[in-house]
C-alpha cells in the first residue's frame, strides 16, 4: 500500500498553514513543519520554553547553545523574535493567543479527543511536555500522525483506549494515507492518497468516515 512520507505529511500541514498565523510546532515530527514554510507567508513560530518568532537552524558559525526549541533543537532568532520566561510562554499558550498547534498523536477519537503522552504500557515513559496546555489553548489543533500502528491496529478510533491529553480539541488529522476534518463527532475525508481506494481507507480506521472530497 502506498504511504505518504514524513516530510510529504508535514508539507501538507505547512501549505495549509494561513499567512499571518502565530504557530506552535510540537515536539517530533511535527517540528519538520517549519522547514516547509511557504517564503511568501509570515508565520510566527512559538516554542513552549519561550521563544517567539524563530527560523530554522543556523549555520555552524551562528550557533547559539541557548537558543533552542523545546525539542532541543538550535534554531534562529528571526527579526522582531525575542525569547521570554517559560513562565510567559505558557501564558501564551493557555490564554488562546495561539492560531494554530501542531501535534502528534497515539490515538484520536472522532469527536476529537486526544491521546498523544502515554500509551498506558508499564514500560513506556510518559511525556507530556506542554501538550496538556496546548491541546485546549490554541484555537485550532492539527495532529499529524501515522494511520495505524507499526502491527497495523487504527490510531483513529470511536472512543480513546489510551490516557487522554485533551478533549474535543483536535480540528483536523494529517495521516500517510489522508486528511480528515473532525466536525460535529464525525469524521470527514478531504484527501485521500492516490491509488487507496475510499473503501480500503475505511478498513484501516476504526471509526465511520464520511468521504467529503467531492465537497471541497
Amino acid at each position: 500500500m502506498q504511504k505518504w512520507t514524513r516530510d510529504e505529511i508535514v508539507a501538507r500541514i505547512a501549505q495549509d498553514i494561513p499567512d499571518g498565523s502565530y504557530v506552535n510546532l510540537g515536539i517530533g515530527l511535527p517540528t519538520k513543519v517549519a522547514q516547509f514554510l511557504p517564503k511568501d507567508k509570515e508565520i510566527i513560530l512559538h516554542s513552549e520554553n519561550g521563544v517567539l518568532a524563530f527560523g530554522p537552524s543556523p549555520a555552524p558559525e551562528d550557533q547559539d547553545p541557548d537558543l533552542i526549541n523545546a525539542g532541543k533543537e538550535l534554531v534562529s532568532l528571526l527579526d522582531g523574535g525575542c525569547f521570554m520566561h517559560h513562565g510567559d510562554s505558557f501564558d501564551i499558550m493557555r490564554g488562546g493567543h495561539l492560531d494554530i498547534c501542531v501535534l502528534g498523536g497515539f490515538q484520536v477519537a472522532v469527536n476529537g479527543d486526544l491521546a498523544n503522552w502515554h500509551t498506558g504500557a508499564q514500560d513506556a515513559v510518559p511525556a507530556v511536555g506542554g501538550a496538556m496546555d496546548l491541546a485546549v489553548g490554541a484555537k485550532c489543533i492539527y495532529v499529524c500522525m501515522e494511520h495505524v500502528t507499526k502491527q497495523g491496529t487504527p490510531k483513529i478510533v470511536e472512543q480513546l483506549s489510551y490516557p487522554i491529553t485533551g478533549e474535543q480539541c483536535v480540528n483536523r488529522i494529517y495521516t500517510d494515507l489522508c486528511t480528515i476534518d473532525l466536525k460535529n463527532g464525525q469524521a470527514y475525508v478531504i484527501d485521500l492518497i492516490e491509488g487507496l481506494s475510499f473503501e480500503q481507507l475505511q478498513q484501516h480506521t476504526a471509526c465511520t468516515l464520511i468521504d467529503a472530497r467531492q465537497s471541497q
